[in-house]
């Protein structure tokens, strides 16, 4: 369980300091999956296969958008492999000039000491 608690700190620390991106190679699995919880708008795959593919929906992700305030709460362990996060974000899409408030719970899947899988959950509308 030690090494659990330490990856999911090490991640939710990543993301508080606004290292999403760089932090991919450090605690993503080559092979690791992103499962979306819908398939997210601009895009036509709600799975993204592989940690370079990860990178790049994170990218992707940052480069739309203005973050004004991410709030990452957790981790929540579930042993021996899991843990959960749950995000607060408030942006503007650059697209449009839409401000949001974004909330949803991920779960990720821990083998080896690295993120193999991450779902993310939504509120219904």
């Amino acid at each position: 369980m030690e090494e659990l608690v330490r990856v999911g700190r090490d991640f939710v620390e990543a993301m508080r300091n606004g290292r999403g991106i760089e932090h991919v190679d450090e605690i993503y699995a080559e092979y690791a999956e992103s499962v979306e919880a819908v398939v997210p708008p601009d895009r036509d795959v709600r799975i993204a296969k592989g940690r370079d593919a990860i990178r790049a929906k994170r990218e992707d992700w940052t480069a739309s958008h203005e973050i004004h305030k991410l709030e990452a709460d957790g981790p929540y362990v579930h042993p021996p492999h899991r843990f959960g996060v749950r995000f607060a974000v408030e942006v503007t899409q650059k697209a449009t000039g839409k401000k949001m408030t974004l909330r949803e719970i991920a779960v990720y899947t821990v083998e080896a000491g690295k993120i193999v899988r991450e779902e993310f959950f939504m509120a219904p509308k």
